[in-house]
């Protein structure tokens, strides 16, 4: 893989799809609970992950490091952007705990596989700071 992951940009896609569409349809949403520190750092770990998906920074990634990884990370995204689009289905006109959660964990999980995968520090890194903080925030608004 070089410097532009053409793969990680299809999976952010697929996440951000129904992520804008529903912003659109529902434009008057708000979060409930406000702490501007854990928003911040949840807007880094956010777009830190989105930049480390779509492009390779060198010599903070060492692309896949076990024999088939590539058929591993097109398999294991694909199920989880299935499950992602599945749960958005679900709990499109939902709240609570099941969306909160779930439209949280998935994610996360993704940017991590892959910066576990890619072997890519910056994403690992950039990953559980967006993980912790996007289910925290999650979690305080579902209630």
């Amino acid at each position: 893989m070089t410097w532009f992951n053409y793969y990680g940009l299809a999976i952010m896609a697929i996440i951000m799809i129904p992520n804008i569409i529903y912003a659109l349809k529902h434009k008057n949403d708000e979060n409930g609970y406000r702490n501007k520190a854990v928003e911040i750092l949840e807007q880094i770990g956010r777009y830190g992950c989105f930049v480390c998906m779509i492009f390779n920074i060198p010599y903070t990634y060492f692309n896949f490091w076990f024999y088939s990884a590539l058929v591993v990370y097109l398999s294991v995204n694909g199920a989880l952007c299935l499950a992602y689009l599945i749960f958005w289905a679900i709990c499109w006109n939902r709240k609570g705990k099941l969306k909160a959660l779930s439209l949280s964990i998935i994610p996360s999980c993704i940017f991590l596989f892959c910066g576990i995968v890619l072997a890519n520090i910056p994403l690992i890194v950039f990953s559980v700071l967006f993980a912790v903080c996007h289910i925290f925030i999650s979690c305080k608004n579902s209630f």
